[in-house]
Parts: structure tokens; sequence; C-alpha cells
């Protein structure tokens, strides 16, 4: 027993040596401390799991191959010369700083002359995913956060085997915990077709507390280059049929064409190369020369555990921080942290229109009453707060000023953030944001408004699973 103390109180003081050289912020640290030592055993236990910062211990370094150097060299003399180049698209203009932050943050320039379509629901989109596939000529990547069997799984499973057999090049990669239901049967009947299938992060013993609180949220499908889709829509079929418990399921995607559609190659490349161990597919075969098929200025924003910055909190705070006039927001999912609260607030306070959207039911009652807990600040600041009475909203949406609007598979938490791999579209047109925006109004109005007034009148029961609940929102 003495030995198992010493042992433990050495482990102790190590854990507090990489905190204090490591550690984010002094809060964080400072809890984790105190949990250590006062919680035997499941204190250190839960550090393993929880408290690990993988931005200063990073997962994995891409080889920086000839290709890689090139293509990072032509990203830093963007971003040198973006100042004072005439030939800057105009929709970018007024957005400088804004541009040379997601260069710096995530190796991404503004394409021009892409197509975007906003896919507002799960039957849609799926239909223009299939659509495409069946078109698919040299190669189809497929990544999800969350695939699950039924009835979209074995369409995919039906288009996919046949593409195979036809010479395309099919890849699958998912994430282990959040496709953890997908069976063996199933992965097996496309590997024996040919396609390459890989889970991201698999759940291993031997690296299950290092690695299960760091997913890959990410939603991708690109077909020969031509076509790329992501947003917030899972491969599950109550995006189609409705969840027995939630209603209908709300979500949005997008369609991408034209040379936006490399980023997401390059990105799916990266995560590729983690979970396969192979780097082939930064092959210039798998990515197509710049293009016009539309209008529209886009830049692609990564994020992870192995991101030198937290690049999308970086790019929620600059929207907001930098707007004149609106700023509106749907997420499912508002757990802000300090900073974004803050930039919300002050925005609100100065008169900027400050608008979040959610909806009124949960997925999660930890989630809920976290949320909610935020409420009361963020409307005593002038913040309008609306919840969408209807079925799930589990779109991730920003649109501001009629210029920008960003969708994608992040959510407003510290998850998101920190320690889930995500990826947004960043899509300055005008045209594109006034229609969102319309739309978000629209859904306002259908939508039960918090009445500062009424909310501080809340029972005190609720005001306790508020405070509960908030005690975890840096690991939710």
């Amino acid at each position: 027993m003495t030995i198992a103390l010493i042992i433990y109180f050495l482990l102790a003081f190590v854990l507090m040596g990489r905190l204090l050289l490591y550690g984010v912020r002094p809060t964080k640290t400072l809890a984790w401390l105190l949990a250590i030592f006062t919680i035997p055993v499941g204190g250190m236990l839960f550090y393993f799991i929880l408290g690990r910062n993988r931005r200063k211990n990073k997962f994995y370094t891409l080889k920086k191959t000839e290709s890689i150097i090139k293509y990072l060299n032509m990203v830093d003399a963007y971003y040198e010369t973006i100042d004072s180049d005439s030939n800057i698209p105009t929709a970018i203009k007024d957005h400088i700083k804004l541009v040379k932050l997601i260069i710096k943050g995530s190796n991404f320039v503004p394409t021009v002359g892409n197509d975007i379509m906003p896919l507002k629901n799960g039957a849609s989109t799926f239909e223009a995913i299939f659509k495409a596939l069946e078109t698919a000529k040299t190669f189809i990547h497929i990544q999800y956060y969350i695939f699950e069997e039924g009835v979209l799984a074995e369409k995919f499973k039906s288009i996919l085997i046949r593409k195979a057999k036809e010479g395309v090049e099919v890849r699958l990669l998912y994430d282990a915990l959040g496709s953890r239901t997908l069976s063996k049967k199933y992965i097996n009947s496309l590997k024996t077709e040919g396609i390459q299938v890989f889970g991201f992060l698999p759940m291993r013993l031997g690296r299950f507390l290092s690695s299960i609180n760091y997913r890959n949220h990410r939603k991708i499908v690109i077909v020969d280059g031509k076509y790329g889709f992501t947003g917030g829509i899972n491969v599950a079929d109550k995006y189609i049929s409705g969840d027995p418990n939630l209603g209908n399921w709300y979500d949005m995607h997008l369609q991408l064409k034209g040379t936006i559609v490399n980023s997401l190659q390059s990105v799916f490349a990266m995560d590729w190369s983690f979970a396969s161990g192979s780097d082939n597919l930064l092959n210039t075969k798998y990515f197509i020369k710049p293009s016009t098929v539309g209008k529209s200025v886009a830049q692609l924003v990564a994020g992870g555990p192995d991101s030198d910055f937290h690049s999308i909190q970086q790019l929620y705070f600059s929207i907001i921080n930098s707007s004149k006039k609106y700023v509106y927001i749907t997420n499912p999912y508002i757990i802000p942290g300090e900073a974004l609260k803050e930039a919300m607030q002050v925005a609100a306070l100065s008169g900027i229109d400050i608008r979040l959207l959610l909806s009124k039911k949960s997925d999660s009652l930890l989630v809920k009453w976290t949320v909610r807990s935020i409420f009361e600040d963020l409307l005593e600041s002038g913040v309008k707060i609306y919840l969408y009475p209807e079925g799930f909203l589990h779109s991730k949406i920003i649109v501001s000023d009629d210029e920008l609007t960003t969708i994608g598979t992040a959510n407003l938490d510290i998850r998101s953030f920190e320690q889930n791999y995500e990826v947004n579209v960043l899509i300055y047109d005008k045209k594109l944001t006034t229609q969102l925006k319309h739309d978000f109004l629209n859904d306002c109005k259908k939508s039960k408004p918090i009445d500062y007034l009424n909310y501080i009148k809340r029972p005190k029961t609720e005001r306790l699973k508020e405070g509960i609940a908030k005690v975890f929102s840096p690991v939710l």
C-alpha cells in the first residue's frame, strides 16, 4: 500500500510538471491540479482521457514532400502580397485581415470562381451526393464522423461497389468512435470489393486513453476532384426519416464545385495519411487545375488537435469582432468559452445585431443545461436568442453583414475548437449570404424569442441544473 501511494504521488508530481509546462489556461491548469490531488485515481484517469494538451504534443507530422513545400511557399507568397496586389478579388478586399488569419492558421488561400450550392436538408444532400457519385470516373473519397448502417449506408455500399468494379478508386474513412456501431460485416463487404476502408483513431487498448477525447468530426465527399461536399450531415437515416424522440433532423450541407474542392481534398489527404500511413493522395492526379465554374470566392478553414492555433475559434471570433451590422448564428451546441462569449457581448453592447438560433429540444440534457447556463449573460448584453420549436436544428451556420457565410462541421464549443478535427467553408459572397440571412430571419419568425426579464425569473431548480452542467462545459 505504501509503495502504491509513493508511485501514485510520484506520477501526480510528474503530471503537475507537465501541466505547468504545457497547460493552456491557468484556470484549466488549476482545475486539473485540484482533480489530480484531491480525487484518488479518478482525477488522474480523467486527466489522461480529457486533459492532455495535444496541440503541444502533436498527433502526427505530415511528411513534407516536394509538392507540399512548393504549396506552402505559394501560401507564404500570397500572404506577403495580398495587401498590395491589385488583382485581389473584390469580395475579399474588405476582409484582408480575416483572409490572412485563415492563411496563417490553416494554410488555405481564397479560391475564386467556385459554384457553391447550399443543401438545406438530408434528402437534398444525399440526392446530390448520390448523383455526383454516379458520375465518378477516377476516384471517390468519403469521410464521416458518423457512418451508421441503414437505408443510406446500403445505398452508399451499392454505388461504391459498382464504381469499384468499374475501376474507380474508392476510399472510405470513418471515425472509430462516432461510427462505433459500423459492423465488421459491412466493412468487410466493402474491402472484399477492393474498396479501401480505414477507421480514424481506432479504439485500441494501447492508445485508448490517449485518443478517445480526440475525434474526427469532419464530413467530406469528393468525386474526381470535380465535386466536393461538406457540412453538418452524417450518414444516418434520421436525416431523411426523422428521429423518434426529436422529430425531423434539420441540417445544412454544401455542394462545392471549383478550385475550393482542391482544398477539401488536401484535408482528406492528410487525414487519410494519418489513418492509413500512406501519403500518396497528395499526388497531383487527385487535384484539378484551377478553373472558373461559378462566381463565389471561398476559403477552407480546418482545425484540430494537430493545428498550431485554434483556427475555427479564431474564425468565429474574427467574424463577430469585425462585424458592422449583424451576426446571425445557427448552431445546436453553443458553449462558446469566455473569449467568444465576451466577443458576442461586446458586439451586442456596441449596437451590432447578434442573434442565436437553436432548437428548443436537445439530444443531450447535459448539453441543454450547459448551453442555457450562458443565456442570462448574453441576453443582459442585448444578444437575441431564439428557440426553434420544430424537430432538432443541427446546422452550423454563421452569416454576417450580407457578405460572409461560414458553414461546416464545427459547433460553437470547446470540443470543436480544441479537441475535434473540423472543417468549415468560409464564403465571401453577398448573394448567398443574403439568401441565408432571409432563411435565418424566417426561422426566427417561427421560433420563440427568449425575454430577458422573464428568463431571470426562472426557477432555482433550473439555475441549479445550469450550474451543475456548466462545470462540464470545458469537456463538452
